[in-house]
């Protein structure tokens, strides 16, 4: 099955936005705040190798060496478009969404392993690539997952439901609108949910609720004129997310 949401639609709506940097009155997590997680992460680790669990952008772009790649599946947790961003896919005038894993159902992805010479800063990296603002909504914590017939132990970023990026459920409508026309200075949610499609689908993964989401996404696009204003965003949130 032919993927919907082509990089020809995206191209449709394609604009450069310039990074204004992190909102004013945002904290961000500095050095020593990215140490004590790594440290507490490190204190919970599980003996032997050390496993990270991908079901987003780290499909694409995992940011550190990966030493081997396994399919697994995550139970008690599901993928979902949970974090709000006003920063990198979407601005504070229109914000845009990330996945994260919520609670509840199940999630199948990949797991990742990091070479033992580089445990250390291959989670620094990966902190501050899912991590920014402080309090962050994108917390990394370790999960138990199933792969190639054995249980495993994995470092993931789950959504904390407290914090302050958080998007509890949104009707589809309002969730398509917001991932066919946010974008920010590293690019835009279609492109994001698109990317993510394509490299479940390299990996006979298929989510059927991403797959949805980017027919919908595609359609949504297609009907739009080029030359005509953006409509006003669907949703508004008063604060800014960096997640």
């Amino acid at each position: 099955m032919t993927i919907a949401l082509t990089e020809d639609l995206l191209a449709k709506f394609d604009r450069r936005i310039e990074d204004t940097g992190p909102a004013p009155g945002i904290k961000i997590l500095n050095d020593r705040d990215y140490r004590a997680i790594r440290a507490r992460l490190l204190a919970e680790r599980p003996p032997g190798t050390v496993w990270v669990f991908a079901y987003g952008s780290l499909l694409w772009n995992p940011c550190f060496d990966v030493e081997e790649e396994r399919k697994a599946m995550l139970h008690g947790w599901h993928r979902r478009f949970s974090l709000w961003l006003t920063r990198w896919r979407g601005t504070r005038e229109r914000p845009g969404l990330m996945l994260a894993l919520d609670r509840g159902g199940s999630c199948r992805g990949v797991v990742y392993r990091i070479p033992e010479h580089d445990v250390e800063a291959a989670i620094d990296r990966l902190l501050r690539r899912e991590m920014g603002a402080n309090p962050p909504t994108n917390v990394p914590r370790w999960i138990s997952v199933r792969s190639t017939g054995e249980n495993l132990r994995a470092i993931a970023f789950v959504a904390d439901r407290n914090g302050p990026a958080y998007a509890a459920t949104l009707p589809d409508e309002a969730t398509v609108e917001i991932l066919s026309l946010a974008a920010g200075h590293v690019g835009s949610c279609a492109d994001y949910l698109r990317r993510t499609v394509l490299q479940l689908e390299a990996r006979t993964i298929r989510d059927t609720t991403l797959w949805r989401l980017q027919a919908k996404v595609a359609v949504y696009l297609a009907s739009l004129d080029t030359d005509a204003t953006l409509p006003p965003p669907i949703v508004e949130i008063d604060h800014a997310c960096e997640g």
